[in-house]
């Protein structure tokens, strides 16, 4: 199964770069996964434009699974009310084939900061129940990225998040906001950062970039390559489910 992970698109001037956004759709369909997770900040500010211009181009992305999750510029503006016009409910859960993808709002309204809340935790926990490949997606990272700065915006309850998430057999955590690819793995839950794929917001110069994630069910392996979006990619994990070992 092949699983491709945006994040960061922010649809709209002077950030955005439209004719790499093309070029990622290519890419993207080119690879044709069987699952597509976005995880936030589709806006810049969290204009029905903003979220119009953004959905044309998902929309160009040949895939009928699409997990999408707001980011914290996608809440601004009562942007959260846009989203859902367009992307529908904002925490959600999707089953195919053996894997579960559980997409949660990690913003709060004009908020950078993320927050999961604590009347999430339930449904967190019923939506991980069974046996399945467990992916969780949320905008907001968990735990902190190098080459990124002072340190902020973790989620204020990360800390019981990351607990839960251990204790019900994630296997893997999807985040943006940041702007950098990154992997951590903790407990055996591996953690994946995406860069920007699509605009001129980088650190550095760390190349604009999205994540595949192929899992292999015979061999009960994942591998995970950062694919550059104006072309290249790399292999930077590849481990057995279940182990701490790369």
């Amino acid at each position: 199964m092949k699983i491709v992970h945006l994040s960061d698109i922010h649809a709209a001037e002077p950030h955005f770069l439209p004719d790499l956004a093309e070029r990622v759709v290519e890419r993207v369909n080119a690879i044709a996964p069987d699952i597509v997770v976005v995880t936030g900040d589709l806006t810049e500010d969290g204009y029905h434009f903003e979220f119009e211009r953004a959905k044309s181009y998902l929309d160009e992305i040949e895939c009928e699974r699409k997990v999408v999750v707001p980011g914290n510029h996608d809440a601004r503006n009562v942007g959260y009310l846009c989203f859902e016009e367009f992307f529908g409910r904002r925490s959600r859960v999707e089953r195919y084939r053996g894997v579960t993808v559980v997409g949660v709002d990690s913003t709060q309204p004009d908020i950078d900061e993320g927050h999961i809340g604590r009347e999430k935790y339930e449904w967190l926990e019923e939506s991980l129940t069974g046996e399945s490949f467990k992916i969780v997606a949320l905008h907001h990272h968990l735990i902190p990225v190098p080459l990124t700065g002072r340190e902020r915006n973790i989620p204020t309850d990360a800390g019981d998040v990351l607990e839960l998430l251990v204790r019900c057999g994630t296997n893997l955590v999807l985040c943006g906001h940041k702007h950098v690819p990154w992997v951590w793995e903790l407990n055996g839950m591996i953690i994946l950062h995406a860069g920007t794929a699509c605009t001129n917001r980088i650190k550095w110069n760390i190349p604009q970039s999205f994540n595949l994630i192929e899992l292999d069910e015979g061999e009960k392996a994942v591998r995970i390559h950062r694919i550059y979006s104006r072309g290249g990619q790399e292999l930077v994990m590849e481990k057995k489910w279940g182990s701490t070992k790369e």
